[in-house]
């Protein structure tokens, strides 16, 4: 089954997006399927493939969910690597989808994660809604239109 989404709901995406990187002073932010297909992005990325980084990033977050099973979790929600620059924040959003926070070293983590938690909720029902109308299965890949 494919998953439709329309100019509307990538405005409203976009919106929450948008929201997230102004406030949160983040370079930018993707919104990835766990396939590791874009969904959409925001922000400064002119150097970065972020196509190719959407994959490593699904990859990344099925191996972790693997070391968390092992552990006896269901799930690590977020992941967190820090470089001596650039740093970067996954967090799972529902089943399908995972958001990656771009930003550097000038940029408080604590920050980076309020902003998320304020703007998680808002773009979870806009995808609930998305994923209720197609009703996608664990693992499957989203289409946008």
């Amino acid at each position: 089954m494919n998953i439709v989404i329309t100019e509307k709901d990538i405005k409203k995406i976009n919106d929450c997006l948008d929201k997230l990187v102004s406030t949160s002073m983040a370079h930018s932010v993707l919104l990835i399927d766990r396939s590791g297909q874009l969904i959409a992005h925001e922000g400064n990325t002119p150097e970065l493939d972020i196509i190719s980084l959407s994959a490593l990033t699904a990859a990344n977050f099925g191996a972790t969910a693997e070391i968390a099973r092992m552990l006896g979790e269901e799930e690590f929600t977020l992941l967190f690597h820090k470089g001596k620059c650039e740093n970067v924040y996954f967090s799972a959003i529902g089943e399908h989808v995972i958001m990656v926070t771009l930003f550097d070293d000038k940029t408080s983590l604590g920050l980076i994660r309020l902003q998320i938690n304020k703007i998680i909720d808002e773009l979870s029902k806009i995808l609930s809604s998305i994923f209720e109308k197609g009703r996608l299965k664990p693992g499957e890949p989203i289409r946008s239109s």
